[in-house]
């Protein structure tokens, strides 16, 4: 029997609360003193405690009289030798790396990458941590989502802060997924699970503010716990209940968590938690002492390390614990599987969660890259963990773009991309499109990035998005081009919605978001990434409700098998066949470069056949579909100007997909 939540080790760091005041403790190897500064309601620091040291790094002090709602921070002393990794400046307030909540957002200044001796005090301009009560462990329950389901990535402030029906005090907030109508909008597209970005507490990069920009994505954590105070005013409560009217309406929730680096960046980055209190131990360093960037943000966090694979599990544990999360996703996750010798899917952070009682059977997503030497590890991930397939992602686009010979790795993808994967099951995330790169909609209006409103002179993000403009460049009133547009898209959408393994949507491609072609809109807190709301293709939603639909009535689109051409039931029938427009076998077209269409017939259970037509051709094909004594075939989803011209004889449209199904005839015996 899973014991209880009440029976699992509580943390041994960070502020806990009892009857008769609080109790501190924070790890350090390096510093020679650590102190923890009590703050009052007017920011005013009232008591600065030294902790004791009690061995093996930890310092602690027990402080009488303290109730929920206190406000601290720590400030550590040490060696002051940045080339050799130590950072110590008692003038530094510190945040504990454990703190659960803060009392205001991080603001990017200056003055806090001063040097040691050469800047203020800091306690102004830092949060303070919150000395808090924590709510009763929630009871433990499965996760909602399983592998196979559609999940939903959403940028939390984006995400409504232009909703008409939002309450405007509510937008751009935690508690805003919670409101009906968003609640309605998931399951008319029949999300299995959102996927939150960021919900911790981020500070800017410090080149944002001077062009008055900001980060609206969140990837640059201070600390693993304390969650973003303008995405969720209401603290862990707002999450906690947000979690659970998801989960009541049969959605999961899965948070996107950064430990990979902090925003404390590089040397010149400010001093904000875990560089003022142990950078070498708690950051990777060369055999010099220089920081090391597998992250390209300027440090990377050292989980190989005893003290940071805790904190990290106990984080995770936190979000299972208290808001009852389905899962996360994992942010350049290779880093955390990096040791002295490089990615190793064994390594022990990986264990630790295979095998922890509280998080063995959540959900786990690796974003399976970094930038450092060998971080592309695609494939690499220990079970159960899935994966992001940025190559899912790359010949999907080529595919449609046009590209030559693009058939055989269509097939590949759509059949869960074993070429990727070991063992019977398919770990892929399949997607089209995610928060960093261009939108859907952009996708096929743009054939070059971009970036400029990002202040880097079109440098950043990815140069090659395998896009394409359909004929005009951005934004255009041609009819025909436009048109073009709307194929495409559907085209994309349904071939996504067909694929074999997990897929995922980005909140706003089911109704044609778009960034007027910026692929890395980190900076963009406006209308840039703002979803529209009011200006929907409430068309194309529908269409993909649809498709949505449709997948979650066939169990061969949802599920996780990899797609082999054996048999697969009592009927004989195999578990798929690959054809082309004329019926015919596939084996002898794989590798002819200029094949723009095929047919996937797959084992729809109960001895019917499930075809997916493919035509990435500009012209109309007609497909013709093998026919059995007894049944017929009928379209189910596809282009208007395509149409069922007898039983097993489909006119499909150019750039389209169709769907059909085969059905028993009434006197009709498989």
């Amino acid at each position: 029997m899973r014991p209880s939540f009440h029976e699992y080790a509580t943390p041994r760091f960070g502020a806990a609360l009892t009857r008769h005041g609080a109790r501190f403790s924070v790890w350090s190897r390096a510093a020679r003193q650590v102190w923890v500064s009590l703050f009052d309601d007017k920011d005013r620091e009232v008591d600065r405690l030294a902790l004791e040291s009690q061995g093996d790094g930890v310092h602690g002090l027990f402080v009488p009289g303290l109730a929920a709602g206190a406000r601290y921070g720590f400030r550590a002393d040490g060696d002051y030798a940045p080339d050799r990794g130590l950072w110590f400046d008692p003038d530094k307030l510190l945040m504990d790396p454990y703190a659960v909540a803060i009392d205001r957002a991080y603001r990017f200044d200056e003055r806090l990458s001063a040097r040691r001796g050469e800047g203020p005090d800091t306690a102004f301009l830092m949060p303070k941590a919150v000395v808090t009560e924590l709510p009763d462990p929630l009871a433990s329950l499965p996760p909602l989502f399983q592998p196979g389901g559609l999940i939903y990535e959403v940028p939390v402030r984006a995400f409504t802060m232009l909703h008409p029906d939002i309450p405007e005090a509510q937008r751009g907030t935690i508690a805003a997924l919670a409101h009906p109508v968003i609640i309605e909008h998931l399951q008319k597209l029949g999300v299995s699970a959102v996927e939150l970005m960021p919900v911790v507490a981020w500070i800017d990069e410090r080149h944002l503010p001077p062009p008055g920009l900001s980060n609206a994505w969140g990837y640059n954590p201070v600390s693993f716990m304390a969650l973003e105070p303008r995405l969720a005013p209401g603290g862990l409560a707002e999450l906690r209940e947000t979690v659970a009217a998801l989960r009541h309406a049969g959605i999961g929730v899965i948070l996107d968590l950064v430990f990979n680096h902090t925003g404390e960046s590089d040397v010149l980055g400010p001093t904000l938690c875990l560089r003022g209190l142990d950078a070498q131990a708690y950051y990777r360093h060369d055999r010099t002492g220089k920081l090391i960037n597998d992250t390209g943000t300027g440090n990377t966090l050292a989980c190989e390390r005893p003290v940071v694979r805790e904190m990290i599990l106990d984080a995770l544990r936190h979000f299972v614990r208290y808001a009852g999360v389905d899962g996360f996703r994992f942010d350049l996750a290779s880093v955390l599987g990096r040791g002295e010798s490089g990615f190793d899917p064994n390594a022990e952070l990986f264990c630790d969660i295979r095998d922890d009682v509280e998080l063995s059977d959540r959900v786990m997503i690796a974003e399976p890259w970094d930038i450092g030497p060998g971080g592309y590890q695609l494939g690499n991930f220990p079970p159960p963990f899935l994966e992001w397939n940025d190559r899912y992602r790359d010949d999907i686009r080529r595919f449609w773009r046009g590209d030559d010979g693009m058939v055989g790795a269509l097939a590949t993808r759509l059949a869960g991309s074993s070429d990727v994967f070991s063992g019977e099951r398919t770990r892929s995330v399949n997607f089209i499109a995610a928060h960093d790169g261009m939108t859907l909609a952009d996708l096929v209006a743009y054939e070059r990035k971009r970036n400029e409103a990002n202040g880097e002179g079109n440098h950043d993000g990815h140069h090659e998005n395998f896009s394409w403009n359909n004929g005009v460049e951005g934004k255009t009133q041609d009819s025909e081009v436009i048109e073009r547009r709307r194929r495409d898209i559907r085209a994309l959408l349904a071939t996504l919605f067909a694929s074999r393994g997990t897929i995922m949507l980005t909140a706003g491609d089911e109704f044609g978001r778009t960034q007027a072609g910026n692929n890395n809109a980190y900076a963009q807190d406006n209308a840039v990434t703002w979803l529209d709301w009011a200006g929907r293709n409430v068309a194309l939603e529908d269409a993909v409700a649809s498709l949505s639909s449709l997948r979650r009535s066939v169990s061969a689109f949802g599920g996780v098998e990899f797609l082999t051409g054996l048999a697969s039931s009592e009927h004989g029938l195999a578990d798929v066949e690959w054809l082309t427009e004329t019926g015919q076998s596939m084996a002898a077209h794989w590798s002819d470069p200029a094949r723009r269409r095929c047919t996937m017939m797959l084992d729809g259970g109960g001895g019917r056949r499930i075809a997916v037509l493919f035509n990435a051709d500009r012209r109309a094909s007609t497909f013709v579909l093998p026919q059995r004594d007894g049944t017929r075939w009928q379209m189910s989803w596809g282009e208007e100007d395509g149409s069922m011209q007898e039983s097993g004889v489909i006119l499909v449209a150019g750039r389209s997909v169709v769907f059909a199904e085969e059905s028993v005839l009434p006197s009709g015996r498989i």
